[in-house]
């Protein structure tokens, strides 16, 4: 097993109301915990982030950086996408391909909307994908569980322990 952290589209844009910023709050704890894990392992972390031009969310724009809270550094692999799958129309794939990753430990927003295409795009090309417990973050936060559970779902414990 080669893991890859995937982090998808936590951007400032997000967080709109605040029940939307509990829930990213929430999630970005545990993706941080997450991402300690993977440096410590020297295992691939990648960022992904959404854009719209029609709303001007785009690179450059504050609303399209990642909150300061977020764990992620510039030299982490950043992949821009314009479609909930992040593997739709990106390089995602060629690059874990590169990495020789075959399972991906995804994070992020929106639990049903992006993570989940994210999630189902993984499945069709054949990559193992699985969900940290409590890092997925939602506009509606009682979808949450819904997802966790028809899906792969793994807590940072037994990810701490699968990497050891």
């Amino acid at each position: 097993m080669k893991p890859a952290l995937l982090v998808i589209d936590v951007q400032k844009a997000f967080f709109k109301n605040p029940e939307t910023t509990q829930s990213l709050n929430q999630a970005i704890a545990q993706i941080n915990m997450g991402i300690e894990l993977f440096r410590e392992k020297r295992l691939p972390i990648i960022c992904i982030q959404h854009m719209v031009k029609e709303i001007d969310l785009l690179p450059g724009t504050e609303r399209f950086d990642l909150p300061e809270s977020l764990g992620i550094l510039p030299a982490d692999p950043h992949i821009h996408k314009t479609y909930g799958n992040a593997f739709n129309k990106t390089s995602l794939e060629a690059l874990l391909r590169e990495l020789q990753v075959d399972t991906l430990i995804l994070t992020g927003y929106c639990a049903e909307y992006c993570v989940l295409s994210t999630y189902r795009g993984a499945l069709d090309l054949d990559f193992t994908p699985v969900l940290l417990r409590g890092a997925i973050a939602s506009r509606n936060p009682v979808n949450i569980p819904f997802v966790e559970n028809v899906n792969d779902i793994i807590s940072y414990g037994i990810l701490k322990k699968l990497l050891s």
